[in-house]
């Protein structure tokens, strides 16, 4: 009788998780994945990458109670200098064709005011550490065609020598060439997918 009763009840919180959270993929062609680092200490670096993909996993008003996986392709790396970028994903930065990937699971989120901070696995190079991102939601909309459409801006900052990504060299002052600090700014829109 008590198996059963757990059964019962275990059934109902499956089915009451699955009622009320919804699958929201990143919309690429509306959304960004950028960074900048300081070069020689009197400049920034800024590149993007072209590939991204991403899942949400929440009922399209509580985001504390959801969930987020997001995915790199470091191969597609761009800062408008293709000796750089070529530079970046060999071995001495990236090792990209070693690690295609950098991404991202949530463990955590939590409101901070009228925005969130999103806590969860960082994953880049063969490094998994705790990073988390200020995240700004901008709500949801219906656009013309009929999709639900939800917006976030999403902001951190990393060291890159915590992931392995160690080359430098350093300037007569002492400076280095490429700073260890990189600062990473998401631009990104959902589409909720639709009951199959």
């Amino acid at each position: 009788m008590v198996k059963k009763v757990l059964v019962a009840l275990l059934l109902t919180v499956a089915l009451s998780t699955s009622a009320f959270s919804e699958t929201w993929n990143v919309d690429k062609t509306h959304s960004s994945v950028t960074f900048k680092v300081r070069h020689m200490v009197i400049s920034n670096v800024k590149g993007n990458f072209r590939e991204f993909s991403g899942v949400v996993e929440f009922d399209g008003k509580d985001l504390t109670k959801g969930t987020v996986e997001f995915s790199i392709d470091v191969n597609t790396i761009n800062t408008d200098s293709e000796g750089r970028d070529k530079h970046l994903k060999s071995g001495e930065f990236f090792d990209a064709e070693k690690f295609p990937n950098i991404t991202f699971k949530s463990t955590k989120i939590v409101a901070d005011g009228d925005d969130y901070k999103i806590s969860g696995d960082f994953t880049m190079k063969d490094v998994t550490k705790s990073v988390t991102f200020d995240l700004e939601y901008s709500g949801t909309v219906v656009d013309p065609w009929g999709n639900t459409r939800a917006g976030f801006a999403a902001k951190t900052k990393i060291d890159r020598q915590d992931y392995n990504v160690n080359f430098s060299g350093t300037l007569d002052n002492g400076g280095l060439v490429v700073g260890n600090e990189v600062k990473i700014e998401l631009e990104i829109e959902l589409v909720k997918a639709k009951a199959e």
